[in-house]
C-alpha cells in the first residue's frame, strides 16, 4: 500500500510545529531547532509543502546592511487542516497499536 503524500516522520513534526500557532510566521532557523531537522530535510519538505499551497511563504528584508533578506512560513488554511487530518490520523495509528496490547493482558483475579 503507497503511503499517503504528507506523511513521513519528519514531515508530521514540521506540521506539530507549524499547527502550533498556524497564523505565526516562522523562520526555517526556529523550525529546525525545534524539529531537530538538518536544513536538508527541513527545507525540502518546507519546498514541496509551499509548492503544493499548503505553506505562505514570504521574504522577511534584512534588519542590519549587508546582512540577507530571511525566508518565512506559515500554514495556508489548507495546509492547517491537512496538517490537523494528518496528525490527527498518526495518533490514531498509535492507539491501534497501543490496544491490542492492552487487550491481551491477563485480567486480575476478582
Amino acid at each position: 500500500m503507497p503511503r499517503l503524500p504528507h506523511t513521513s516522520p519528519q514531515t508530521l513534526l514540521v506540521f506539530e510545529c507549524l499547527l502550533a500557532a498556524p497564523d505565526a510566521w516562522r523562520y526555517g532557523y526556529d523550525l529546525s531547532r525545534e524539529t531537530g531537522l538538518a536544513s536538508g530535510s527541513l527545507y525540502p519538505i518546507l519546498m514541496r509543502l509551499a509548492d503544493g499551497s499548503l505553506l505562505e511563504t514570504r521574504w522577511e528584508p534584512a534588519e542590519q546592511p549587508g546582512r540577507p533578506p530571511r525566508h518565512l512560513y506559515r500554514l495556508t488554511p489548507d495546509g492547517a487542516a491537512l496538517a490537523a487530518e494528518r496528525l490527527a490520523r498518526r495518533a490514531a495509528a498509535e492507539a491501534d497499536r497501543v490496544a491490542p496490547a492492552a487487550r491481551l493482558r491477563p485480567r486480575a483475579a476478582s
